[in-house]
């Protein structure tokens, strides 16, 4: 399975970037593994919220696919503990799906579109975190999700 996630502008953060493009390379190992840093949007500060959401919604349309599983990162999202979260991940691979799409979305949220277009949310977390750094918990998250799921010795209960 492919495996891609979505998320707007570029980071400024080093380490963030660093610890993405490790997780990147680590994940190579159990399928196509691939990031999609959409550009910002222009003017975004001067935008109303629900106008960026919404423009962020059409940036990230135009890159899915209709056949495409999209599962959106999302503080009100369905919580998992690591173990649950492989096994969520196997029943998708289970149903053929060819790329499993996890979208990381601006600081408003996601745009109605969005939100319709998406199977699933998922919350890394109760707590509130930058979107920089949701990049680097959830690349982390997938590659404990995919050492689960062989059976590798990375992640202890």
């Amino acid at each position: 399975m492919n495996y891609a996630v979505f998320c707007i502008g570029k980071t400024a953060v080093g380490y963030v970037a660093d610890g993405c493009a490790d997780y990147a390379h680590r994940l190579r190992h159990y399928g196509s593994f691939s990031w999609h840093i959409l550009p910002d949007i222009k003017n975004k500060a001067s935008l109303p919220p629900e106008i960026l959401a919404q423009k962020e919604g059409e940036a990230f349309l135009a890159e899915l696919t209709s056949s495409d599983v999209v599962i959106l990162l999302d503080a009100a999202g369905r919580q998992f503990d690591s173990p649950a979260f492989a096994r969520f991940i196997q029943k998708i691979a289970n149903t053929g799906t060819k790329r499993l799409c996890f979208l990381i979305g601006g600081a408003y949220g996601f745009s109605p579109q969005i939100e319709h277009r998406a199977s699933e949310r998922v919350s890394l977390s109760a707590l509130t975190f930058p979107h920089d750094l949701v990049r680097l918990i959830f690349a982390e998250q997938l590659y404990r999700a995919m050492t689960i799921l062989r059976g590798e010795k990375y992640h202890h209960e």
